[in-house]
C-alpha cells in the first residue's frame, strides 16, 4: 500500500511539473524588418510596448529573434526561412518585402506585418479586415495627394518637384503613381532619381540639383534609410525637403504630414496579443494605421533657404520646433 501511494505521490508530482513546465514556457516571436531607420525602428519599439501592457513581457515570458534584412529583398526570404523552420509562435514582420516572403514560407504560424503600403495588391491578404487566413496587421498607407497639397503650400512656387526612390520595391511604386498624378493635377512635374541601394543616394539626390524646386521623399526605406545625405544635399543648394514619415523631419526635413509609426506598431502589437491569448488570427481583423498629423521645422526650413507663413504653420501644425531646434508647439 506504501509502494502504491508512493508511486501515485511520483506520478502526481511529474505530473506537476510538466504542468509549470508548460506554464512557463517563452513564447517566442521572431520579427523582421528590411532595413533600419527611425519609422520602423519605432514601429518595433511600439509593438513591444503594446505587449508589455497585455502581459507579454521580454524577458519574462516572451523572448524575440530579431532579423534585419539590411536592405537586401532576398534576405528577406532566408529570414522568413529560418523563422518557419524554428516554429516561432508568432512572426512581425516589419514592411512589405518581410511580410511577402513570411506570407509565402508560413501558412501556419500567425503572421503580423506593419508599415506595409497595401497589403492586398502585394498578395500578402486576400481583403482586409478579417483574412480568413494565418495573417493580419496594420497598413501605413499613406495620403499622398494630401501631403502633396499641403507641401504645395508651404512652397507655392515649386513647379517641379524630386523625389528618390528604388523601382525594385513594390511598396513605395503605390506611392510613386499617386504623388505623380497629385503634382500633375497641381500643374507640376515629378521628377524622378532611381536608385537600387543605399549608397547611390547622395548621387541620385546630387543629380535632381538645377532640375527641381523642392523634394518628396515618399516610403521608399531605401532613401529614407540613407536620410542624411539628401539633406546634406538639400541644405547645400536651398532645396525644401518634405516626407511622409514624421520620424524624418528631426532628421533635417522641413515637414511630413503623416503617421506616428510608434503608433502604428503599437497597434499591430495589440493585435498579436489578441492572437496570443487565443485568438485566431484570421478573425483580428487586418486595419489601416490612423492618426495623421503635420510636423514642421522652422530650423530645417531656414537650413533650406525657405521663409515659412509661420501663422499658418502655428495654426496647422500639431508639432514645431524652432529655429534654434526648441519644440515651441506639442510634445
Amino acid at each position: 500500500m506504501k509502494r502504491v501511494f508512493t508511486l501515485g505521490l511520483f506520478f502526481l508530482l511529474c505530473g506537476l511539473i510538466g504542468i509549470s513546465t508548460v506554464s512557463a514556457k517563452m513564447i517566442r516571436i521572431g520579427e523582421h524588418q528590411i532595413v533600419s531607420h527611425p519609422a520602423l525602428d519605432n514601429d518595433s519599439k511600439g509593438f513591444k510596448v503594446a505587449l508589455e501592457e497585455e502581459g507579454f513581457i521580454e524577458g519574462k515570458n516572451v523572448v524575440f529573434d530579431r532579423q534585419n534584412a539590411q536592405g537586401e529583398q532576398p534576405n528577406c526570404a532566408i529570414i522568413a526561412q529560418k523563422f518557419e523552420d524554428d516554429r516561432v509562435d508568432l512572426i512581425h514582420a516589419i514592411s512589405t518585402p518581410n511580410a511577402q516572403a513570411s506570407a509565402k514560407i508560413s501558412k501556419t504560424i500567425p503572421i503580423v506585418f506593419s508599415s506595409v503600403t497595401d497589403p492586398v495588391k502585394t498578395g500578402i491578404v486576400p481583403k482586409m479586415g478579417k483574412t480568413g487566413t494565418n495573417i493580419t496587421g496594420v497598413s501605413d498607407r499613406w495620403p499622398i495627394a494630401l501631403q502633396c497639397r499641403m507641401y504645395q503650400d508651404l512652397v507655392p512656387h515649386a513647379k517641379r518637384w524630386g523625389t528618390i526612390y528604388n523601382p525594385g520595391d513594390v511598396n513605395v511604386t503605390f506611392h510613386i503613381k499617386e504623388m505623380k498624378e497629385a503634382v500633375t493635377q497641381m500643374g507640376g512635374e515629378l521628377v524622378e532619381a532611381h536608385i537600387s541601394g543605399s549608397a547611390e543616394v547622395m548621387q541620385a539626390a546630387q543629380s535632381l540639383v538645377g532640375r527641381v524646386d523642392a523634394i518628396h521623399i515618399t516610403s521608399d526605406n531605401t532613401a529614407v534609410s540613407a536620410f542624411e545625405s539628401i539633406v546634406k544635399v538639400c541644405n547645400g543648394n536651398d532645396i525644401p525637403l518634405f516626407v511622409g514619415d514624421r520620424d524624418s523631419v528631426p532628421r533635417g526635413a522641413i515637414a511630413a504630414y503623416g503617421l506616428d509609426y510608434f503608433r502604428v506598431g503599437y497597434t499591430a502589437g495589440k493585435k498579436a496579443a489578441r492572437i496570443l491569448k487565443g485568438e485566431n488570427p484570421g478573425n483580428v481583423p487586418a486595419g489601416l494605421a490612423e492618426g495623421y498629423s503635420l510636423w514642421v521645422s522652422l530650423e530645417n526650413a531656414k537650413n533650406q533657404g525657405l521663409q515659412l507663413p509661420v501663422t499658418l504653420i502655428e495654426k496647422a501644425a500639431d508639432k514645431l520646433w524652432d529655429e534654434k531646434g526648441k519644440v515651441v508647439k506639442g510634445k
